[in-house]
């Protein structure tokens, strides 16, 4: 698991920042991925000196996609309920963001009684 979450690291800085087409030029455009589209397109048809397109060869190894830098499998937390049948071992919190102050101390206190690892701790 760890030599496969160092791999994904190593991918990760190896991959390209893949861009939108033509977002360098046009500033009311996002920078987010969209698929190039067009007969003529030379992003789409993979010509030399244009920005790489999204392809399965990007991806990182498949047992540790989707997990936390530290290795721990990600949960979405909005209330103490949901922390019942988390294994320490395995899942690690990220409590959400419309959660209260109140409700989110509620959710620390109930994670550190069960060691469970909150990522976005209240301050």
């Amino acid at each position: 698991m760890r030599r496969l979450l160092r791999l994904r690291n190593l991918m990760n800085r190896k991959r390209p920042r893949f861009m939108r087409m033509n977002v360098q030029g046009l500033k009311r455009l996002e920078d987010s991925w969209r698929r190039p589209r067009g007969l003529d397109n030379k992003i789409r048809i993979c010509r030399r000196g244009y920005p790489e397109i999204v392809s399965i060869g990007f991806r990182g190894p498949r047992a540790v996609r989707g997990l936390h830098p530290s290795g721990l499998r990600e949960v979405l937390v909005y209330n103490p309920g949901q922390l019942e049948g988390l294994n320490p071992r395995r899942h690690c919190v990220r409590i959400a963001s419309s959660v209260s102050r109140r409700k989110r101390a509620e959710i620390m206190e109930r994670a550190s009684k069960m060691k469970l690892r909150v990522l976005n701790p209240s301050i």
